[in-house]
């Protein structure tokens, strides 16, 4: 019972180990694209380690969709959440939503 209360409870931060985790992929990627892209400001304790929030996890979402999910270069990403980042955000969810509804689908017919 205790771990459905925490698994509820929001954190405020987020580590580099945390997000690459998140997207399946090395820290060292979470850095590179701290550096390229603008969007992702994470926060520094005294000993220099990052701490992202919620908000740089949900652009996280977004170069991870645009990139490597529907294969743009990362100027291609960076003018696309320049020009169209509404446009991104949108499609985004309406992923993430179909990915849950799928996952739904699959555990009710592994049930019957």
């Amino acid at each position: 019972m205790l771990n459905d209360q925490t698994e509820n409870i929001e954190k405020l931060f987020y580590s580099i180990g945390e997000v690459a985790t998140r997207y399946d992929v090395n820290t060292s990627l979470i850095r590179f694209w701290e550096k390229e892209f603008d969007i992702i400001k994470p926060q520094k304790n005294k000993k220099g380690n990052r701490l992202f929030t919620k908000e740089d996890l949900r652009n996280f979402d977004l170069i991870y969709h645009l990139v490597k999910e529907r294969g743009f270069t990362l100027q291609g990403a960076k003018q696309k959440l320049k020009h169209q980042p509404e446009d991104t955000l949108e499609n985004v969810e309406m992923v993430r939503k179909l990915q849950k509804v799928k996952s739904f689908l699959v555990e009710l017919k592994s049930k019957l």
